[in-house]
């Protein structure tokens, strides 16, 4: 059962991303979720009620992963609006994002990185 679950997730999470201009396919890979290129992403402990508080400076370290505007919410994906206006995808109402220094496929130097930035473990 578990299984299905998880297959139907990964199923929802590849059509959710895969959506728009902005193309972010995402698959489980190794038991974390990574978009079409393989990389990790990643939630931070910080963000709250569906809201990044990840934004400027942050930001550049850690890309959010943009959603196209006419995104729609399925499973654990959804939606966010940020503070300038830009979608973002988030999972179980948590912001996700990609780490700058994660530089190939797998890479996962982010995860727990100051205790507040994890892995997406669906």
């Amino acid at each position: 059962m578990r299984n299905h679950i998880a297959a139907a997730l990964v199923l929802g999470s590849a059509v959710l991303f895969s959506a728009g201009a902005h193309a972010q396919a995402v698959k489980t890979q190794d038991g974390i979720l990574v978009n079409s290129a393989g990389m990790t992403l990643y939630t931070f402990d910080k963000d709250a009620g569906g809201k990044s508080a990840c934004n400027d400076q942050c930001a550049k370290v850690w890309p959010p992963v943009t959603a196209p505007a006419d995104a729609k919410p399925m499973g654990d994906l959804t939606v966010i609006t940020r503070d300038d206006g830009s979608k973002q995808w988030a999972h179980k109402g948590k912001p996700v994002y990609l780490y700058a220094k994660d530089t190939k496929p797998g890479d996962k130097t982010g995860d727990n990185f100051k205790e507040v930035w994890h892995v997406i473990k669906p």
